[in-house]
């Protein structure tokens, strides 16, 4: 098993090797995002990376998102080139150590660059982060890929058994706008704290 820590995501970033990395905000989350009319709700983006999602929906409005990433280097980036962005929101910590409490929980990219072997507890630590009927939203990898990861993939069969232990799933479905690359490899989910 790979060590992903710390140092393994920071040469990634340092190097380039940021494949997962679509250079603009997903266009699933933001279509999810423009749907919401209140925007004072509080998110958490982990596996933030260089922050897309958190930029565009603090300009649309999103003023207590916050991004959550292991690799203090591309926070560090995120926060010259975002100037405005609150530094209070921007948060250099491993996700299973983190505490808060959240309405919305944006997944993108981030399960995928986790061990399979941490699903379960994956899903534990977004139940304890989200408020009571908060929402885990955003797009997972839906096919199985043929080297070890990460990423690491899987299809909607196991994600339902999997999330429904830990939520209400209102969706789990093949996604329908993801990026061209993309298109028929992903599944995008909204589950609810129940």
């Amino acid at each position: 098993m790979i060590n992903l820590n710390e140092n393994y995501w920071t040469e990634r970033y340092r190097n380039g090797y940021t494949g997962w990395d679509i250079g603009h905000a997903s266009p699933p989350l933001m279509q999810y995002l423009d749907q919401i009319a209140d925007r004072n709700l509080r998110v958490l983006i982990p596996g933030a990376g260089n922050g897309y999602e958190a930029v565009a929906g603090y300009r649309q409005g999103f003023v207590d998102i916050h991004l959550l990433d292991i690799s203090r280097f591309p926070l560090e980036r995120f926060a010259e080139q975002f100037s405005e962005f609150p530094e209070n929101q921007i948060h250099h910590e491993d996700f299973f150590d983190h505490q808060g409490e959240y309405d919305l929980i944006l997944e993108q990219t981030f399960f995928c660059a986790l061990d399979p072997s941490l699903r379960v507890d994956y899903c534990k630590k977004m139940r304890e982060l989200l408020k009571p009927q908060g929402k885990l939203v955003g797009v997972l990898f839906g096919i199985e890929f043929e080297r070890s990861g990460p990423p690491f993939g899987g299809n909607m069969e196991d994600y339902r058994e999997l999330f429904e232990d830990y939520f209400g799933i209102k969706k789990l479905e093949p996604c329908y706008n993801s990026i061209p690359p993309r298109a028929g490899t992903e599944v995008f989910i909204h589950l609810i704290n129940q």
